[in-house]
């Protein structure tokens, strides 16, 4: 009696169609030939050297980068900056247009041929081929990989978490407790405990020059603290008459000397701009109406605002009164995030660790640190993207347009709760509680690809450094570090005993910290 074999497994089909799918996949054939390459810089919209021509079989993104770097005048290996390259698509281009890419820029990966000339943008080898570049990051965030301190000290669920602008060995937890805590993320011990709020402490915020930390509570109050000693400065900041949403700081190269300033976003539907040295309320800002979920204070002299009114509105820094009203959402509006988040939140502190001197040294390298990541063909251009309950996000440009710039975003199959801008504004992250995180071109609003892997409703997500990773919390309980490049699971982090709420990427890219209803402050690195 002949054996009959079992039939195959769910994983041994998978595995079978994998293999018939690489097996009928052709590499395409570079022919022979050359291009030429006109390089131009997508800041400035400046040329860069003669146009030159380069074989077809060579035309790679490496190789590309070995050419520009060369006609720089980088000629030491230590001096060399990685790019990345687009193109413009002709006029007309009926495939673009298909493809909703309004601004008709593709992003080249690989090479030239595979990319451009045997794609969507009908380019000939008798063409010549202008590519736009901009520099990525000049150093590389290694992926957290183990949990280096798991420290206890709140008696609560941790709502909110931030890192110190200046570096990765302090970072920031308020808690249900009633509590704010101070990490030493070194040694993996508590500093100070900041004690005065007499309920949920719901926002921190470092200001940009790493002087004083803002604390927003569900008592209706703002609390401003020193970080060194961990003393309150002055009394509460009366005025909400209901819970603090959001806090953000003035951008530090558009402070008064000496005079900080941050915003904070009330239940109570109105936006206050207090003075951080005489603690008193500058401005009000009335308009909304419904509870203000967030703030943001731009780089450019103006404050967004989110509500649950279903609207974003734009402000006057200066004299606090309303210049646009934003409608598109068909239902509350959750979170918003500008494309210069990172560089407004680290001001004059980057990689390099080197403080200026002067105050005025200070103000002129966050302005022109600013400047760099805003400018964009020459102009300075600040995109806000806002995220809804109606499961969409928009993308908005408010100096040019009060309508959005596309299409709303779709994907999400349930409220995308939070969003946030790669440090060199190209990428989108939204997060929702369908348990996905997406990636989306901040261009021209593209979907890229859907991060699966977490089983419970995702929380925050948050970009490494150099814009090459993510991390993102969990309901699931887990923390999961994503290749953004090849749109893939990096490391799996697990540890937490519950819930992860809030986490953060330290913007000197060395740690990730993390908090949540296990009452747990995880520390992690590589």
């Amino acid at each position: 009696m002949s054996t009959v074999l079992p039939p195959p497994t769910k994983r041994q089909k998978t595995a079978a169609s994998a293999r018939a799918a690489e097996q009928q996949e052709v590499e395409p054939s570079v022919p022979e030939g050359s291009v030429r390459v006109q390089f131009v810089d997508r800041t400035t919209g400046q040329a860069t050297g003669p146009a030159i021509s380069v074989k077809l079989a060579d035309a790679s993104v490496k190789n590309l980068e070995y050419i520009l770097n060369d006609l720089q005048g980088h000629d030491d290996v230590a001096e060399r900056i990685p790019y990345r390259f687009f193109h413009q698509r002709a006029n007309g281009n009926k495939d673009a247009d298909e493809a909703g890419d309004a601004d008709g820029l593709l992003d080249v990966k690989g090479d030239i041929y595979s990319s451009i000339i045997a794609g969507r943008s009908r380019q000939t080898t008798e063409d010549e081929v202008v590519l736009q570049y901009s520099p990525q990051a000049v150093f590389r965030v290694q992926a957290v990989s183990r949990c280096a301190a798991a420290i206890s000290g709140h008696g609560e669920p941790i709502l909110a978490t931030q890192f110190s602008p200046a570096s990765s060995s302090r970072m920031v937890t308020g808690s249900g407790d009633s509590t704010a805590r101070i990490w030493d993320c070194d040694t993996g011990t508590p500093v100070h405990t900041l004690k005065g709020h007499r309920s949920w402490v719901l926002a921190v915020s470092w200001s940009p020059d790493d002087s004083m930390i803002a604390t927003g509570s569900m008592d209706n109050t703002v609390r401003l603290w020193d970080p060194d000693t961990g003393k309150a400065l002055g009394d509460q900041l009366k005025g909400h008459t209901k819970w603090i949403n959001s806090l953000s700081w003035e951008p530090y190269h558009l402070q008064q000397p000496g005079r900080p300033r941050v915003a904070s976003s009330s239940k109570d539907a109105t936006v206050r701009i207090w003075d951080a040295v005489s603690r008193r309320a500058d401005m009000v800002l009335s308009g909304h109406k419904d509870s203000v979920s967030c703030v943001k204070w731009g780089g450019t002299g103006f404050i967004y605002t989110a509500s649950l009114d279903k609207t974003v509105k734009v402000w006057n820094a200066s004299t606090g009164t309303l210049i646009h009203t934003l409608t598109g959402h068909s239902h509350r509006v959750n979170h918003l995030a500008l494309s210069t988040d990172f560089v407004l939140r680290t001001a004059y502190h980057d990689h390099t660790h080197t403080v200026p001197t002067t105050d005025a040294e200070k103000v002129a390298k966050a302005k022109d640190r600013f400047t760099k990541a805003a400018t964009i063909d020459g102009k300075i251009v600040e995109r806000l993207v806002s995220a809804s309950d109606d499961l969409t996000m928009l993308l908005w440009e408010p100096a040019s347009s009060t309508k959005p710039l596309h299409s709303p975003l779709r994907g999400h199959q349930k409220q995308v709760n939070h969003v946030t801008f790669s440090p060199d504004g190209l990428l989108i992250a939204s997060a929702g509680f369908d348990n996905h995180v997406k990636l989306w071109n901040a261009r021209d609003a593209r979907f890229i690809t859907t991060l699966r892997g977490h089983v419970g409703a995702v929380y925050q997500t948050a970009f490494s450094a150099d814009s090459r990773l993510l991390v993102s919390a969990s309901k699931d309980t887990t923390l999961k570090a994503w290749d953004v490049g090849m749109g893939k699971l990096k490391t799996d982090l697990p540890g937490h005993k519950d819930e992860v709420f809030a986490v953060d990427w330290s913007p000197d890219g060395l740690r990730v910290g993390s908090g949540g209803k296990d009452k747990q402050v995880r520390v992690w690195s590589n």
